[in-house]
């Protein structure tokens, strides 16, 4: 059989027609039209040498796996995250959309914006204004996000680019690869104070401004050692856990039978990351 008239055959068995016929199938169909190609066991061979055997319709692509973001912080300005809320207008289906950017080893909430709609310009802006307000230098800063709309636009993509930030992103439908942000989305509606509704947009920006001035310079963060955001963004944190350990040491030289052992205050985590890398087992190695 020449090359020309194999090719011929695999062309007829991997046709939409035959594609899910067996070769025996496909061989007593065409003779019973008149039709004459190769034996079954021709076809057979024909398809081992092409590792056809098994399956030989045209199998979809699928799209490359995102891979998980794996993002550290040693300080400040490092990695950012950003994300936007949806906050209850006065009317049923309005709304008003909270854009906020956060700090992730810091928990430092460095912008937010109340706005009527969600749109890239406004998330380009507010980036923009975050960035040159902190004074964060080319190449320094890595900005997570999920993937809206907002946060994989072209203009955003460019702008970051532009100013020398590495853009991350969320995998799809993986909502806790976007922990610091849903976290302090959390925090806010879970607020004691935080309304059903708002009134109007007015509202809303009074509302969330004196939260955020609340949660930066006065909320103890339990994950940054139960200091204030502001505090260990701007580098305060330092001089008042040595305060406190002086307290403490005080305490415990005054009553020491009331503490099980010499107490220490917390520290604040070397480094603070989305998605750590899990340690890997060590290997037996032969001697």
């Amino acid at each position: 059989m020449t090359d020309t008239e194999a090719d011929q055959v695999i062309d007829v068995l991997c046709s939409e027609r035959f594609c899910d016929a067996a070769p025996a199938q496909v061989w007593a169909t065409l003779l019973d039209e008149g039709t004459y190609l190769a034996s079954i066991s021709t076809m057979y061979r024909l398809l081992r040498e092409r590792a056809m055997v098994r399956e030989r319709r045209a199998q979809a692509r699928r799209p490359p796996a995102h891979l998980k973001p794996e993002l550290m912080a040693a300080g400040p300005n490092e990695v950012w995250s950003w994300d936007i809320t949806k906050l209850a207008g006065p009317h049923k289906w309005t709304w008003f959309h909270l854009y906020v950017i956060l700090d992730v080893y810091s928990r430092y909430a460095v912008a937010w914006l109340v706005a009527p709609r969600e749109t890239a310009r406004l998330a380009e802006e507010l980036i923009a204004d975050a960035i040159h307000r902190e004074q964060v230098p080319d190449g320094q800063l890595s900005l997570h996000a999920d993937r809206g709309t907002s946060m994989t636009s072209k203009t955003v993509s460019q702008l970051l680019a532009d100013l020398g930030v590495l853009q991350s992103h969320s995998r799809p439908r993986v909502s806790n690869d976007n922990p610091y942000s849903e976290s302090n989305f959390k925090t806010l509606k879970y607020s004691p104070r935080f309304p059903k509704r708002f009134a109007n947009i007015e509202s809303a920006r009074t509302f969330v401004d004196e939260f955020f001035h609340d949660y930066n310079h006065h909320h103890r963060h339990s994950g940054i050692g139960l200091h204030t955001p502001a505090d260990v963004h701007h580098g305060r944190a330092d001089a008042i856990r040595a305060a406190r350990q002086t307290v403490l040491d005080a305490a415990y030289t005054a009553r020491p039978d009331r503490f099980s052992r010499p107490p220490c205050a917390p520290r604040i985590p070397e480094a603070a990351w989305i998605n750590e890398p899990e340690e890997q087992p060590l290997t037996a190695t032969a001697i």
